[in-house]
């Protein structure tokens, strides 16, 4: 990984919907070697995939939550099945393991609150769960997707 390829991931980050000339020349480079870079980015899986970001408050999704949770259980079998019942869920748009006095954390995007209780009773009847709590974001201050790449 050099500065080039560095460059062109932050090309890449701010507005992956150009075309190659649009990107080489953002990116400061020419249009073959800027292709073939991103080809083996993305064949090593450092580029993941290419979406379009949509208006969460446009699309009437405009409550936030971010749910605790804490289990009395810690074994692979019960992870897994916890896991597998999350991943289902559509809502979730981040599930976490977390060090210190919470075990897991999860980000959901839904409607109201009486649609985030819906959420709610799904994750119940995944696994045993000790604790659920949650927090709704009244404002976001700051959201991206962007990595900070050094360019040093």
């Amino acid at each position: 990984m050099d500065q080039i390829d560095l460059r062109i991931l932050n090309t890449l980050q701010k507005d992956a919907s150009g075309s190659i000339a649009d990107i080489a020349e953002r990116s400061g480079t020419s249009q073959t070697p800027c292709w073939r870079r991103i080809k083996r980015m993305e064949e090593e899986g450092i580029i993941k995939k290419k979406v379009a970001l949509l208006d969460q408050e446009k699309l009437n999704m405009g409550l936030t939550g971010f749910i605790l949770i804490r289990t009395a259980e810690h074994d692979e079998e019960w992870l897994d099945g916890f896991a597998k019942g999350v991943q289902e869920m559509p809502e979730v748009l981040e599930f976490h393991r977390m060090t210190g006095e919470v075990d897991y954390l999860l980000r959901v995007v839904t409607t109201d609150l009486k649609s985030y209780d819906a959420i709610y009773k799904k994750l119940i009847k995944v696994a045993k769960l000790s604790d659920v709590s949650a927090c709704f974001s009244m404002e976001c201050l700051k959201m991206t997707t962007e990595l900070p790449l050094s360019l040093g």
